[in-house]
């Protein structure tokens, strides 16, 4: 035996951090020959076989231990060569295989240097597990940073489970461990195999890992993701060359598994949702769809917010290739895709990257920093290189291998501030004795940074509950550097004034008039989000006051309003027809409901005319985060709860007067000034009779006349049906396309 001792209780102990230098085919000193070694629990006997050069010589190995550690040597040769293995177990069956202890690193010197700096972009084509062929033979390679381990292997179906067959190299100081195993196959099940910091063994599924096995397993699979055939080009060219925040953006938030399903039980997957949802929203007239979180997490009533696979699409609806066909579809059809993405915790459990390799590697140690105590989550360190590289680079991959069009970024508030949620003494001051976050700051200043330069025209949306300031603002500015952010402010004044009785409405104008009063602070969206249909809070027509046919005129002015008023929308799924109970995740919207009378189907048609309107003039997304885009006609009518007020592009090209009556109270003869004289049409009135309204308004439209009003020279005599909101444009000729400048 030339294996000493010492080296060979390493291997059998599985404590030897570099197998390689050990097993496989290494010279012999002064050119005596070769020595093969070999660990195989499960042999009978071992042959080395030449792969290419038929006339070297084959020759047996002997066994060394009774684990399963085999040593042979040949002086007939005097240099390293490729071989296969015969190895023949207790049946006396055969198989031939390339030794995996005969290949180079996968990884080279740069991809670890980078890594370790966080500036691997690409970290996901290194990391994990990679399809690969070398010298002819197909198989995977497995990586993964695991630097205070022990020791790691790859265990799965292709060698039993067991951590003897596969332990994996470490990389010099990377903390990178490293392994290609011939004849690995898409689709074999694989997790890691990690004798911990503290002795103790886990199996931990891949950080890096493209796709899983269904809950509650939860094994990576080895899968390429990159062979879908994609055929959006025209679609990603076009919003490569796009301004996100000077077009249209009316979004649709979905979850997948509720939208519509199978049958009571089954949801429909991703490429039996694609035609459907794209018919949908087309019909519908939105602009985008917003899924709420697409990666694999293994508890569903999480609604995706718990995510154990950062790097792949959830398998409860299909495969990785069928999550691109269904963006891919969506596409087609002119629908954007976001998504949600959570950097900002992830769950304990112990099978993912909680205590990775027995310390807090992706966390903090000290769970006054690492922990969330609300939702009983980790917290990324994001002042460790590696831990950054992991999630920029993932969001790079969502956009780079899915085509996603954004991603709304859930709860940076929660992020940016070190006392988040908690009470004197809970929490770590940074270096400066502060609250904020300084390393999350940096972090979403990067990743905004990278990703609006790797994909232009892509969105970053931030779900941001404070007053942090300059969130939508570019880092060089001092920014964060998103895209835009959603107002949450807007959100809760505006439902908690249409909740009320509009006896009392009046009291309360300023609800609805105070996001003016910061709205050129950010880039704005005005969400109307899942979160405000769950917990109790009931649905969006159930919070409502009044009678049914009061809940639905409600329900259709606060669209309208949101709508009409500065920034992006966003709707989540059931609203758009009135859905009356709270959102169940575990059950279908009431589809049924559009055959239960005029309301809901009402409701439904008013929102896609919404949309149509929308996107068709210019004034209601063009100049969104201008100054020159708004302006009140007059917003203190709190006596009659009415408020009205201009939308327009900076050119008055488009142009058009909105006016809310917030009681269900028909007014006539209601004069409001505007900025231009002649005949004012209207566009939209949610009062109509096809919405399910009392059909009051001002049919043919209505005509200026020369009695000034709100400081303006003219003004308009209106009928303001109950409980409406009214759109009304100018009515010009072909020789005066545009208004006169007021």
């Amino acid at each position: 035996m030339i294996l000493t001792p010492a080296e060979l209780e390493s291997l059998v102990g599985l404590v030897h951090q570099s197998p390689h230098q050990l097993l496989g085919m290494h010279p012999l000193g002064d050119g005596a020959g070769v020595v093969v070694r070999a660990f195989i629990p499960w042999a009978r006997s071992v042959e080395v076989l030449p792969t290419h050069e038929k006339k070297l010589p084959r020759f047996a190995l002997q066994r060394i231990h009774e684990s399963g550690v085999f040593e042979g040597v040949c002086r007939d040769v005097k240099r390293v060569y490729a071989y296969d293995l015969a190895i023949k177990n207790e049946a006396g069956d055969t198989h031939r295989q390339r030794d995996a202890y005969s290949f180079l690193p996968t990884l080279g010197e740069t991809d670890l240097y980078l890594f370790a700096q966080g500036n691997e972009r690409r970290i996901y084509d290194k990391l994990g597990a990679h399809l690969r062929s070398f010298d002819g033979v197909a198989g995977t390679s497995f990586s993964v940073w695991a630097p205070n381990a022990q020791r790691v292997s790859v265990v799965g179906d292709f060698n039993g489970w067991d951590g003897r067959c596969h332990a994996m190299r470490l990389l010099g100081g990377s903390g990178i461990w490293e392994i290609f195993i011939p004849g690995a196959r898409e689709g074999a099940l694989y997790k890691f195999e990690i004798r911990n910091a503290q002795g103790d063994i886990a199996l931990k599924t891949d950080p890096y890992g493209f796709f899983f096995e269904s809950a509650p397993k939860n094994a990576s699979l080895v899968w390429n993701t990159s062979k879908f055939a994609w055929t959006d080009d025209a679609w990603m060219k076009e919003r490569a060359a796009q301004n996100p925040l000077r077009r249209p953006m009316s979004v649709y938030e979905l979850h997948l598994g509720s939208w519509r399903k199978r049958n009571s039980v089954e949801s429909l997957g991703y490429r039996e949702l694609a035609a459907p949802l794209a018919d949908y929203l087309k019909r519908m007239g939105f602009t985008h769809v917003e899924l709420l979180p697409v990666s694999e997490h293994a508890f569903y009533p999480s609604w995706g917010y718990q995510v154990t696979g950062f790097y792949s699409p959830t398998c409860r609806f299909g495969t990785p290739d069928d999550f691109q066909y269904f963006v891919n579809a969506l596409h087609e059809a002119g629908i954007g895709v976001l998504m949600d993405w959570v950097p900002a915790h992830f769950p304990r459990d112990d099978w993912a990257l909680a205590r990775f390799d027995g310390t807090a590697l992706y966390e903090h140690e000290d769970p006054r920093q690492g922990a969330h105590q609300d939702w009983g989550t980790l917290i990324f360190n994001y002042g460790r290189h590696e831990v950054r590289n992991f999630l920029t680079a993932n969001a790079l991959f969502w956009c780079e291998r899915y085509h996603i069009d954004g991603l709304r970024v859930d709860a940076v508030a929660s992020m940016l501030y070190l006392d988040y949620s908690r009470k004197a003494g809970e929490w770590v001051p940074n270096r400066h004795g502060g609250r904020e976050n300084l390393e999350a700051v940096e972090f979403l200043k990067e990743f905004n940074h990278i990703l609006h330069t790797e994909h232009p025209g892509v969105s970053t949306i931030a779900e941001e509950s404070t007053a942090w300031p300059m969130v939508s603002r570019p880092p060089y500015l001092g920014g964060l550097g998103f895209t835009l952010k959603w107002n949450m402010g807007w959100m809760h004044d505006t439902l908690g004034y249409f909740k009320r009785d509009p006896v009392y409405r009046k009291f309360h104008q300023n609800d609805l008039t105070f996001a003016m009063l910061y709205h050129n602070h950010e880039n704005f969206v005005l969400p109307l989000s899942h979160d405000e249909v769950v917990h109790g809070k009931g649905s969006l027509h159930r919070r409502m006051p009044g009678d049914d046919w009061q809940r639905f005129a409600n329900l259709r002015t606060l669209l309208g309003y949101q709508w009409m008023f500065p920034g992006k929308k966003l709707l989540f799924m059931g609203g758009e027809f009135g859905q009356t109970d709270e959102w169940n995740a575990n059950a279908s919207l009431e589809w049924w409901l559009l055959d239960a009378g005029p309301y809901h189907a009402g409701a439904q048609r008013f929102v896609a005319d919404l949309n149509a309107l929308y996107r068709k003039e210019p004034a209601l997304w063009e100049s969104d985060y201008e100054a020159e885009g708004f302006f009140w006609v007059d917003c203190s009518d709190h006596e009659n709860s009415v408020l009205s007020f201009v939308r327009q592009t900076r050119d008055h090209r488009s142009r058009l007067l909105v006016v809310m009556n917030l009681t269900p109270v028909l007014r006539t003869d209601y004069r409001l000034g505007v900025p231009e004289a002649g005949r004012w049409l209207e566009a939209l009135n949610s009062d109509a009779a096809v919405y399910g309204g009392s059909n009051q308004g001002n049919l043919g439209g209505v005509s200026t006349n020369d009695m000034p009003c709100h400081g303006h020279a003219q003004s308009l005599s209106l009928a303001l049906g109950p409980m409406s909101i009214v759109v009304f444009k100018p009515e010009r000729t072909a020789l005066s396309p545009t208004a006169p400048t007021t």
